[in-house]
């Protein structure tokens, strides 16, 4: 279980290959936000076959729908067909080059295009989860709004009043990955149908960009991340057939949005990896490179011990991945483990990262060493997809409730 096999390294191989020759040298150009992500992501998919293999298991569990499979069959068909490790062996090798890549690509396909998919009819997938899986189109998911970050349901303001066989949508999201460039969006909103608003159901809508009343602000001037873009949705008086609706307004869709969301906080992990795994193999080699008093600076042991420590949430967050893989070919949910393990993969590649930029000490602050962006983008894996704090008081909530 906790070792990569053969298919697995290859993956790894190929796209390190892709990394090194096709992204990292656009890191620069990226970071300073002169070019985008999106064209180069395409490139990524055609070339490692990812846009054919995505479309072809798509097309596979349609045939499942059509056929008018058992679900539950049809799921544990899907988790056997597809090793989820693969992705998160993708994730990882793009993150020790560009996390904020990573994440441009993973909020498109993996929450806008699985959500989707996963609760989405027919007609649903075919028009709108099959451009967003192939990259033909760009996705967003927006849940976060500006007075509603952490309490996303308790403090939601935005609304779908019913009209006949439309919604009126009124309301802004914000901190939302893609926005800026998003073709197709889902957002969350309650449905107003004049009760008490702490009865009101949330629901997920598609929305297209184009439509009257739905626009997009300019991306945010961010810390790290940078390749990512990132911005706010606003909907005034957005007119959506019901047709558009995820689900059926009897649908739990608090239980789909925090599926949704253990699924993004599963994703944090393989990123938290790559940069981890990037830093510490950095610091092993300048510390055996670096002389300092007339040796390698990896003979002191103040450096021995940040190396240790180094190691240490490695093969932790190794593991972590691993299960995490695990897991989901076993159709397993746990909310907790994911809310647990987002918050120490986090953290632990913001330590590894700020010990590693100590390690290089003034070198380490500097663009050429790339160990800085590094830094700069693991601090937001501790603030997206629920802070660190957040993800924590859950997990001691819901194991107090056992």
């Amino acid at each position: 279980m906790f070792e990569l096999q053969e298919q697995h390294r290859m993956i790894e191989q190929a796209v390190r290959q892709f990394c090194e020759k096709e992204l990292a040298p656009q890191v620069e150009a990226l970071d300073k936000e002169e070019i985008l992500p999106y064209d180069l992501i395409r490139k990524m998919m055609d070339s490692l076959g990812l846009r054919d293999m995505l479309l072809s298991a798509l097309e596979k569990r349609l045939e499942g729908k059509e056929a008018k499979q058992d679900n539950e069959e049809l799921d544990a068909l899907d988790a056997t067909r597809q090793d989820i490790l693969n992705s998160y062996i993708i994730m990882k090798e793009l993150s020790r080059v560009s996390p904020g890549f990573t994440m441009a690509w993973g909020a498109s396909i993996g929450l806008c295009g699985l959500a989707i998919i996963n609760k989405g009819n027919k007609e649903q997938i075919k028009k709108y989860g099959i451009p967003v899986l192939g990259f033909d189109k760009i996705g967003c998911w927006g849940l976060t709004e500006p007075e509603a970050g952490s309490d996303a349901f308790g403090g939601m303001k935005s609304v779908a009043k019913p009209d006949g066989d439309y919604y009126i949508l009124n309301g802004t999201k914000t901190f939302i990955t893609n926005a800026p460039y998003a073709d197709i969006m889902v957002v969350y909103a309650k449905i107003d149908r004049g009760q008490p608003k702490k009865e009101q159901p949330v629901h997920s809508f598609i929305l297209e960009r184009g439509m009257e009343g739905l626009t997009t602000g300019k991306p945010f001037e961010k810390m790290g991340m940078k390749d990512s873009p990132t911005g706010e949705i606003f909907m005034e008086d957005v007119k959506v057939h019901k047709d558009m609706l995820l689900g059926a307004e009897k649908d739990n869709i608090r239980d789909a949005a925090k599926e949704s969301l253990g699924n993004e906080r599963s994703g944090m992990p393989p990123m938290a990896l790559g940069i981890i795994e990037k830093c510490y193999e950095q610091s092993l080699k300048y510390a055996n490179e670096r002389v300092q008093f007339g040796r390698p600076i990896g003979e002191f042991q103040a450096v021995q011990l940040k190396l240790a420590n180094m190691y240490i949430h490695l093969q932790n967050v190794w593991n972590i991945v691993y299960r995490i893989a695990w897991m989901a070919r076993e159709g397993k949910q746990d909310f907790t483990f994911a809310c647990a393990s987002k918050s120490y993969c986090a953290r632990a590649a913001l330590e590894v990262a700020m010990d590693a930029i100590q390690i290089h000490g003034g070198y380490g602050y500097m663009r050429e060493y790339h160990i800085e962006k590094l830094a700069r983008d693991a601090k937001l894996l501790e603030i997206g997809a629920g802070t660190t704090d957040i993800n924590l008081l859950t997990v001691a909530r819901l194991e107090l409730q056992k």
